[in-house]
């Protein structure tokens, strides 16, 4: 059996309460509010909110070097800190936390395999109590923006056959049945669908499920993943470009391309669908034409 390129990118569930007490690691919960954290949480654990957190508040955008840094002091982060994310949405707001980290350069920060749900469902330690912190000050590095895609880069890459583009959104988004996050439907050009399903509950949005996931939130083997992209063309000889909506699914997939199978050139392109399904003048397919 093939093993993960970068193992120590993700942590298991009994490393991580077998070091609840190691001064070193630190606990990251994000979440699109706290209420999941406030319910209970890993003992130790901070808690980020998506949106202004991980992306500024009011913006679409991810933080500057500034702000980040004034995060990660008030989360008491220093550069040697291991930082462990996780989420209660199979990892998807945690995998763009890490990827706004490792473009600052944190060099050690890791995803809680199985996230929140099998770390309740094992019956680990939850606190209710926000921890106190001490304060550090941290200074980011200089931002590694060859890991980001922008727009007028996914443009120039459309058609090239050393390059794909993987949309990680549902089939019907990607048919254009659905614009979600857009004022059309549709897919870039080209672009390869590994599909996302979004469950819902009593006709609300409750989360979603990735190719990449098992059904108790943890990944997929190496050799699954492997066979995933390969069968569908992504090969690590070309330039990867991951999108999806607003970014969440695509951070998700660029994780497990870049570290769990360890493709050498991969991009995420977090303006996603929410950005080019609104711009002017950039070509859109569809399933219909």
């Amino acid at each position: 059996m093939t093993e993960y390129i970068y193992p120590d990118t993700l942590a298991s569930t009994q490393w991580a309460v077998e070091r609840l007490n190691d001064p070193q690691v630190r606990y990251v919960e994000v979440g699109f509010s706290a209420a999941a954290y406030d319910s209970g949480h890993i003992p130790g654990a901070v808690f980020w909110v998506w949106h202004g957190d991980i992306l500024r508040a009011g913006s679409r955008d991810i933080l500057d070097k500034v702000a980040l840094e004034t995060l990660l002091s008030r989360s008491g982060i220093s550069d040697k800190t291991t930082i462990v994310l996780y989420d209660s949405n199979n990892n998807i707001l945690a995998a763009m936390g890490l990827w706004m980290l490792r473009i600052y350069g944190h060099q050690d920060v890791r995803l809680l395999d199985g996230e929140r749900t099998k770390w309740v469902n094992e019956g680990r330690p939850l606190v209710t109590d926000r921890p106190i912190i001490q304060p550090t000050t941290y200074e980011a590095k200089k931002p590694d923006w060859t890991l980001r895609a922008h727009r007028d880069l996914v443009l120039e890459d459309i058609g090239k056959p050393d390059r794909v583009i993987v949309d990680a959104r549902t089939t019907a988004m990607y048919n254009g049945e659905d614009s979600m996050g857009g004022s059309v439907g549709g897919h870039i050009p080209g672009a390869v669908n590994l599909p996302a399903i979004m469950e819902t509950e009593n006709g609300q949005f409750k989360r979603w499920q990735t190719p990449t996931m098992n059904t108790d939130g943890t990944f997929k083997s190496a050799d699954e993943l492997h066979n995933l992209f390969a069968g569908n063309g992504i090969s690590p000889d070309k330039e990867v470009i991951t999108y999806c909506v607003r970014g969440g699914l695509s951070t998700h997939m660029w994780f497990v391309l870049k570290y769990l199978l360890g493709y050498p050139r991969v991009r995420e392109y977090d303006g996603s669908w929410a950005e080019w399904g609104n711009l002017v003048g950039v070509p859109v397919e569809r399933a219909n034409g």
